[in-house]
C-alpha cells in the first residue's frame, strides 16, 4: 500500500511539471453558432431545394435535411420512432379561370392575374357562379365584442361579397374602434373568407390594398396565383362547402367596378370604417368559372425532442415550406425563400444545438417543430394543434422563428404581437442584460402574429413569443433599419429575389436567437406556466390560468 501511495504521489507531481499538464475536457459552448446558422440558410435556400414547396421533390430534400440534422444533434424522434408527422393535404390547381361582372347595360371581364386572382378550395373538377348578385359588405366582420356586424339584416346566400382588407380600426385610426392601428383577429384575410362562408356567400373577393396588407400585388400573384393547398374535406364551420369562388381584387379594378355600378369606391370605403355602416348592393351580376386539377398527398411536419425530467414542454417552431417554382417566369424562377423562411429553419437547428449542449438538462422537454404548408394557410401548424404529438395542456410556451431579418446588431428587438403575453417580461429583462430594449413591432397593422404559425397555437390558449430584429441599427440608426425592412417587404418578400448572399451579416439574427434561447431556458427550468396579459384577445379560461385548449 505504501508503494502504491508513493507511485500515486509521483504521478501527481509529474502533472505539475512543465509540459506535463493535462488539459480539462473542453465543454461545448451553448452560444448560438452563427457560422452553422449561416451555412444552414445557404443550403436550405439553394436552388437544389427548388423553393421547398410541399408535395414536390423540394419537400423531400427539405424534410430529409431537417430530419438528418435532428438525428446528428442527438434529438429523439418527436413522433414515436419517427421525426415525421404526416399532414394530409389536397392540392387544387386552377387550369382555367374566368370572372366577369355585368350590369343591365354592359359587362366587364376581369383578367385573372392582372385585375383579380381567383381560386376555389372546393375539391371539384369544375366550379362556377352564375348571375350572382354582388354586394359590398365593408370589412365583412361580425364581432359582437366590438358591437360590429357588417352582415346585419343581410341575406347573402349565393351572392358574391366584396370585402376590404384589414379591419375598421386600422382604416379609421380611431382609438375607440377595434384596436385602432393594431390588426385584430377579424382583420385576417382568412377570417373574412370564413365569415363569408358562414353567411352562405357564393363568392368572396378581397380588395387588395398594399397599405392595409403590407405587400404588393406581386405577392398576391406569387402566393395565390398557383395551386392552392387545403386540408382534405374541409367544410366551413356550419357544414357548407364554403364559397365557390374566392379571390383578391386589385384596388384599381375595384374602383372601376364600383364606377360601373355608379358608386364612389373611395367614399364608400371610408364610410365602411364608421360604426353603423350598411352594406351596399352594387347591382352587378358575377359570372365565374374555374376548372381544377386535384391531387391528394401527404406532406410532413418534422419534430425532434430533447427530453427533460417531466412531461411538460417548451416548443420552438419554424415553417420550412416556400412557394416552389414558377415555370411561367423567365430567368430565375425559383422562390428560394432565403429570409422567409430558410432563416427560421436554420434558427431552429442552431437553437437545438445550443439546448443539446446545455447542462444540466432542463426540467421541461424542448420540442423542435418544423411545419409544412404555412404559405398561406398555416396548415401544418393547424394540423399539429388538432393532432398534437405532445399534449397542448402541458405545453408551457411556444417560440416562433419566422423570417429572421438580416443585419448587424440592433439596439432594440421587435416583439411581434406586442402586448399579448408575459413572456415579453422575461424577454425584456434578458434584453436589458444585453444592453438592448424590447419594442412593439414597427407595423402592428400588418398583423404578422396572426399571419404566422403563432396564430394556430395562440388561438388554442398557448402563449407564443415571436421576436424579430429591431430597426434601431447599432451602426446606422433607426431610419436605416426601417428602410431595410421596407425594402425587403417591397422587393424580396415572396419573390424569386429572396435569395441567400454570402456577404450577409447574420449577427443580428444570432443575438435575437440568443434571446429566444435564454427566455426558453428560463421557461424550461420554471414550475410556472406563462400567462396571457389581461387585455389579450387570446386570454381564455385555461388550466394554470392562461387559456383552455382541448387536446
Amino acid at each position: 500500500m505504501r508503494v502504491e501511495r508513493l507511485w500515486v504521489l509521483l504521478a501527481a507531481g509529474a502533472l505539475l511539471l512543465p509540459g506535463c499538464t493535462v488539459k480539462p475536457k473542453e465543454v461545448p459552448s451553448t452560444d448560438i453558432d452563427d457560422l452553422a446558422y449561416k451555412d444552414h440558410v445557404r443550403v436550405l435556400a439553394s436552388d437544389d431545394f427548388q423553393g421547398r414547396k410541399p408535395g414536390t421533390p423540394g419537400e423531400d430534400k427539405t424534410v430529409a435535411y431537417i430530419s438528418e440534422q435532428f438525428r446528428k444533434l442527438g434529438l429523439k424522434p418527436g413522433n414515436g420512432k419517427s421525426y415525421v408527422q404526416e399532414v394530409p393535404l389536397v392540392q387544387i390547381a386552377g387550369t382555367e379561370q374566368s370572372l366577369s361582372m355585368a350590369t343591365p347595360t354592359g359587362s366587364r371581364n376581369l383578367i385573372n392575374g392582372k385585375d383579380v386572382v381567383i381560386w376555389s378550395t372546393r375539391a371539384l373538377p369544375q366550379v362556377q357562379l352564375k348571375s350572382s348578385d354582388v354586394v359590398f359588405v365593408g370589412f365583412g366582420i361580425v364581432a359582437p365584442e366590438y358591437a360590429w356586424n357588417d352582415y346585419a339584416n343581410l341575406d347573402v346566400r349565393g351572392k358574391t361579397v366584396i370585402v376590404l382588407a384589414n379591419d375598421p380600426g386600422y382604416a379609421s385610426k380611431d382609438p375607440g374602434v377595434f384596436k385602432a392601428n393594431g390588426m385584430t383577429d377579424y382583420g385576417r384575410w382568412a377570417y373574412k373568407i370564413e365569415e363569408a362562408a358562414r353567411q352562405g356567400a357564393g363568392g368572396v373577393l378581397l380588395v387588395h390594398d398594399p397599405q392595409a396588407t403590407g405587400y404588393g400585388w406581386s405577392v398576391v400573384q406569387s402566393t395565390w396565383g398557383g395551386a392552392q393547398l387545403t386540408p382534405p374535406a374541409a367544410p366551413a364551420a356550419d357544414g357548407n362547402a364554403g364559397p365557390a369562388i374566392e379571390g383578391w381584387l386589385q384596388k384599381e379594378a375595384a374602383r372601376a367596378l364600383f364606377a360601373q355600378a355608379g358608386v364612389d369606391f373611395d367614399r364608400t370605403a371610408v364610410a365602411a370604417a364608421i360604426p353603423g355602416f350598411k352594406a351596399v348592393p352594387l347591382g352587378l351580376k358575377a359570372d365565374a368559372h374555374i376548372k381544377n386539377s386535384i391531387r391528394n398527398f401527404s406532406s410532413a411536419n418534422v419534430i425532434g425532442v430533447l427530453p427533460g425530467r417531466k412531461s411538460e414542454y417548451v416548443l420552438y417552431m419554424a415553417h420550412w415550406d416556400g412557394l416552389g417554382t414558377d415555370p411561367s417566369l423567365s430567368g430565375h424562377n425559383i422562390y428560394n425563400g432565403a429570409v422567409d423562411n430558410a432563416t427560421g429553419v436554420a434558427g431552429l437547428l442552431v437553437m437545438a444545438q445550443s439546448f443539446v449542449r446545455t447542462k444540466p438538462v432542463a426540467d421541461r422537454s424542448i420540442v423542435f417543430l418544423a411545419t409544412t404548408a404555412a404559405e398561406p394557410r398555416l396548415l401544418g401548424a393547424q394540423y399539429y394543434v388538432d393532432n398534437p404529438v405532445f399534449p397542448l395542456r402541458q405545453t408551457a410556451a411556444v417560440f416562433n422563428l419566422d423570417t429572421l431579418l438580416i443585419g448587424g446588431r440592433s439596439r432594440d428587438v421587435s416583439i411581434v404581437g406586442f402586448g399579448n403575453t408575459d413572456l415579453e417580461d422575461t424577454a425584456r429583462s434578458q434584453a436589458l442584460l444585453e444592453g438592448r430594449e424590447t419594442r412593439a413591432e414597427p407595423y402592428p397593422h400588418l398583423g404578422l402574429y396572426l399571419r404566422s404559425d403563432s396564430y394556430s397555437f395562440a388561438r388554442r390558449g398557448i402563449p407564443v413569443l415571436y421576436l424579430q430584429l429591431g430597426i434601431d441599427s447599432g451602426a446606422r440608426g433607426p431610419a436605416w433599419g426601417r428602410a431595410q425592412l421596407d425594402d425587403y417587404y417591397a422587393h424580396r418578400y415572396a419573390q424569386p429575389s429572396d435569395i441567400y448572399s454570402p456577404d450577409w451579416d447574420v449577427y443580428g439574427a444570432a443575438i435575437d436567437l440568443t434571446l429566444d434561447y435564454r427566455v426558453g431556458e428560463q421557461v424550461a427550468a420554471s414550475r410556472r406556466f406563462p400567462r396571457w396579459y389581461p387585455g389579450s384577445e387570446f386570454r381564455v379560461s385555461h388550466p394554470h390560468a392562461r387559456g383552455a385548449p382541448t387536446d
